[in-house]
């Protein structure tokens, strides 16, 4: 049964992919990863593995769903029938599942901060910033309770469908992402010394590279995109066919890389304004970030105002993580919607409470010496998505004709020809190399 729901145009399906991939990966990860791994040359090499290895995965995804126009699972089992590889399927939505039962306490935490934020809490805090993070992520109420409500949003808006959910709210949320950046930018652009940020941030000096930034760079450009885990091959199944495939992932992309380089712009000549060592880790967003807005005018304004983007970006990654393993379960029948999308998002609320409370009353509870949350993380992103992401740049090329490919590739598009010998290239050799090279850093760490 092909998909009964379509985007209702080429740029709803490109706000609601590229809300999908712009995240706590570009927003909350990119900064800090940035600051600790050498400014301007670690945003070079991020840009050029963006290119090399995410545009190819991205296209890999988004030729498998459009081919069929079946959700995920569907998909692999169309065009390799009979066979295991449907479990790629079944894999990202385990995936997301998992993701998002700790992506929803992430996005409690901003739920939390943006209150605080807005009455006027995140001005002059006793104790310091840091004290006041270690205790509301500590607060088993405020945690849960705040999780809670970041996830009926999410299902309220997947609950209601591709047209009138998703790619509604992202038509409002994307814009109005972009339009807060640039007040942001302009506001972090006036301050003394802001050009020191700007330089560190995009002037490259290669000597600061380490091999560990190097491999950090790949991952980033690799998660940033939420490749490997079919959620695009989801979205793709609702777009039309005379649309072009590389021209839309291309722009999803080319908006990835440009949040990415509005985060820097945003954050960089603020910090390095104020003093502040960019190379704060994790904490930079919830801990330095508000006490660099508390040293300048209006500063509550603005902090408030970075919230509000850091909470539309959280939650347009959510609807996408949401809607595979919904489009899963529902199989193009609507009347099962809403029901589904309710008790599958509140079960996964239910799972990811021991996430909430691991910095709190389950703090002492580890897995292989990790906290439940940071179990949950390092599970996801260095071995589920690198995992999804190999299998994808293995399963196109080896069972999807060559044909198939071609006329995907070329469908609503004039240069498509010429793209596609190139982009079968990356995909059959650079990107699985790359993800492997990734995956064994990994199980070094392990």
């Amino acid at each position: 049964m092909k998909q009964s729901e379509q985007w209702t145009s080429k740029l709803g399906f490109i706000l609601a992919a590229a809300g999908s991939a712009i995240g706590l990966g570009a927003i909350w990860k990119f900064p800090y990863v940035t600051g600790t791994s050498g400014g301007g040359a670690f945003f070079v090499l991020f840009l050029l593995f963006t290119v090399l290895v995410g545009l190819p995965l991205l296209l890999g995804e988004f030729v498998i769903g459009r081919s069929t126009q079946q959700e995920a699972i569907t998909a692999y089992k169309t065009i390799a029938p009979g066979t295991g590889w449907h479990w790629i399927g079944r894999l990202g939505v385990v995936t997301c599942f998992i993701l998002l039962s700790f992506y929803s306490v992430v996005g409690g935490w901003i739920v939390l901060y943006l209150f605080r934020s807005v009455t006027g809490q995140l001005i002059d805090v006793e104790g310091g910033y840091e004290k006041l993070f270690e205790t509301v992520i500590a607060d088993p109420v405020m945690t849960v309770g705040a999780q809670f409500v970041f996830m009926l949003f999410t299902i309220f808006v997947v609950a209601r469908g591709v047209q009138d959910g998703i790619e509604k709210a992202n038509k409002y949320m994307m814009p109005a992402l972009f339009l807060l950046f640039l007040v942001l930018i302009i506001r972090s652009l006036t301050l003394d010394g802001a050009m020191k940020g700007i330089t560190f941030f995009l002037r490259p000096d290669f000597s600061k590279l380490t091999s560990e930034a190097v491999l950090y760079a790949l991952g980033q450009s690799f998660f940033s995109l939420s490749v490997g885990v079919s959620v695009m091959v989801t979205y793709s199944s609702y777009l039309a066919q005379n649309e072009s495939l590389p021209r839309s992932a291309a722009s999803i992309v080319g908006l990835n890389l440009l949040i990415s380089l509005l985060a820097g712009l945003a954050i960089f000549p603020a910090v390095f304004s104020l003093g502040v060592e960019p190379t704060a880790g994790p904490g930079l967003l919830f801990m330095v970030l508000p006490s660099v807005f508390s040293k300048i005018p209006l500063g509550g304004l603005f902090l408030t105002i970075f919230l509000v983007l850091f909470l539309f970006a959280t939650l347009t990654s959510a609807f996408s993580m949401l809607e595979i393993i919904v489009a899963s379960l529902v199989k193009g029948d609507m009347t099962k919607r809403k029901k589904i999308a309710w008790l599958t998002g509140l079960l996964i609320f239910v799972a990811g409470v021991p996430s909430a409370l691991s910095y709190g009353v389950l703090s002492e509870w580890t897995i292989f010496g990790k906290s439940i949350f940071d179990a949950a993380d390092f599970l996801v992103s260095n071995i589920l998505m690198p995992l999804g992401a190999l299998l994808i740049a293995i399963f196109v090329p080896l069972k999807m004709k060559r044909d198939m490919l071609l006329k995907e590739i070329s469908m609503g598009s004039t240069n498509g020809r010429r793209f596609f010998a190139v982009w079968l290239m990356l995909l059959r050799y650079v990107a699985p190399i790359v993800i492997i090279i990734v995956f064994m850093d990994v199980l070094d760490v392990i």
